[in-house]
């Protein structure tokens, strides 16, 4: 949504990325650097580079370079081979020569035993120069081969350094083409941009997003930014959970970067992010003695201090026992989440909780509602979990990185529109439950009130309702439970 220089109200359109390998399309802002124009730089030394690249996977496959490395392989363990069975043989010929010399001792005069005794000594020593000659054939051979090896490998490294310095070069220069205004008028490009972030170079894709090309198209002509929002549209990737038409965030490595650059000089709302959301609330104690400490945490209280906010469960048993070791954190809960955690305040309590949690002697169990009506009444997920390295703190499926995730589900009761849920973690991934419920693989509902992977509502309808242990020190199992206010 914008504002004209003569007061009118409007607004512009955007898509992330390419739209069936096209970046310009009618209706829709420009990109803010053509990279698929047919004069742009970029064709012609991708081509370049495309060019290396091919050489290099040419010559991997190469008909003589693989036969000289099968060769060398061959060679390589034929050599250890008979070395091994040259090394058995001085061993066999010393424990015979060993009882030679003793039978010899017994049995022969001293002129006899002195003759026997050189003529093993020159055994000993044909051995050992045998074994020294065969070590010396094997490695002059070996190291022939090695070397017609070796032409290849230096080949394929002098590639593989071409195809490294031509693609940085062109990187470098593609950011430096991605030059952004701000509302003061300043303009930085990406590697500007990204120089004081911790990893200092642009992600791949950087500035290709809707959010900085609607900023960059509105500056370009005098337009003033008055809102501005981004929204899936189609179908969800494999292994993200994206749904059709819901509002979702710019990401977190890629954009926010810029569009801190982008939105200076603007008239912003506070940022949510730096608001601490547990202000007026308060912990309940469910238990507590000279071990351990059991709370129930509201919804938008943070298990642990934060980046920006440091108020948290953590903090406020901190603060109610300040003179003891701990208090240790033994597991977490989402801000988002409400529940029963516990917190040791001994190392010794630590050390027996620690271990509890690791062999899987804890019982969990949460209490969801989850948007849709389930069918059936129980059942598993397993879906492996990995973070999104472009999104944090958001989770992806991804089978060949993530980690193994199961969770138990069973219908408590069917509503209408929802259904509302028990959910036992077997492993405890981050975002497990709320990606496990939402994902097409999983439940395909997400729960009621999940921003990240469904529909924002009041709250996230996500609570550890209970919680089952060994008591750290006295080892009475212990059970606490603590109702979901939904």
């Amino acid at each position: 949504l914008v504002r004209s220089p003569e007061g009118e109200l409007g607004y512009f359109s955007a898509f992330s990325g390419k739209i069936a390998d096209q970046n310009l399309l009618p209706h829709f802002v420009p990109p803010v650097f053509d990279m698929l124009s047919s004069d742009s730089f970029f064709r012609q030394e991708t081509a370049d580079m495309m060019t290396v690249n091919a050489e290099f996977k040419a010559l991997q496959v190469n008909a003589q370079y693989l036969e000289l490395c099968e060769q060398l392989a061959q060679q390589k363990a034929q050599a250890e081979q008979e070395i091994e069975a040259q090394r058995l043989l001085i061993i066999e010929g010393r424990k015979t020569r060993k009882e030679q010399r003793e039978q010899g001792k017994e049995n022969l005069d001293e002129q006899a035993f002195e003759q026997l005794n050189q003529e093993l000594s020159k055994a000993s020593v044909a051995d050992k120069n045998q074994q020294k000659y065969l070590k010396l054939n094997w490695e002059q051979t070996l190291n022939e081969l090695q070397g017609k090896v070796d032409v290849f490998t230096a080949q394929l490294a002098e590639l593989k350094e071409r195809r490294a310095h031509l693609s940085h070069q062109l990187q470098h220069k593609l950011f430096s083409q991605y030059a952004f205004l701000n509302a003061e008028g300043d303009v930085e490009d990406l590697n500007q941009i990204f120089e004081n972030t911790p990893n200092k170079i642009p992600p791949a894709g950087s500035g290709e997003c809707a959010a900085p090309k609607l900023l960059q198209y509105a500056y370009l002509n005098g337009y003033t930014p008055l809102a501005l929002a981004e929204f899936w549209w189609g179908r969800s990737p494999k292994s993200e959970i994206r749904k059709h038409k819901k509002y979702y965030a710019s990401c977190q490595s890629k954009c926010v970067p810029i569009l801190g650059h982008m939105m200076k000089g603007l008239e912003v709302d506070p940022n949510p992010l730096l608001e601490n959301p547990a202000e007026g609330k308060e912990l309940d104690i469910l238990f507590q003695d000279e071990h351990i400490v059991v709370v129930h945490k509201p919804a938008g209280f943070l298990s642990v201090p934060g980046k920006t906010i440091k108020d948290s469960a953590y903090t406020r048993v901190q603060e109610m026992h300040p003179d003891v070791e701990g208090p240790f954190v033994i597991h977490r809960l989402d801000m988002a989440t409400s529940g029963i955690l516990i917190f040791a305040l001994t190392r010794r309590a630590n050390k027996s909780l620690q271990k509890q949690f690791i062999t899987r002697e804890v019982e969990k169990r949460y209490v969801a509602m989850i948007e849709g009506v389930l069918t059936e009444d129980e059942g598993y997920v397993r879906l492996p979990l990995r973070g999104d390295l472009y999104d944090r703190p958001r989770q992806i499926v991804c089978y060949e990185h993530g980690k193994p995730a199961e969770t138990k589900w069973e219908v408590i009761e069917r509503n209408q529109e929802t259904t509302k849920v028990y959910l036992h973690p077997k492993t405890g991934r981050t975002h497990q439950l709320r990606v496990h419920c939402s994902h097409e693989e999983g439940l395909h509902m997400p729960i009621v009130g999940d921003g990240l992977y469904g529909n924002k509502a009041d709250r996230l309808h996500l609570h550890a309702e209970r919680l089952a242990l060994h008591h750290p020190i006295t080892k009475e199992w212990m059970e606490f439970q603590f109702d979901a206010e939904f």
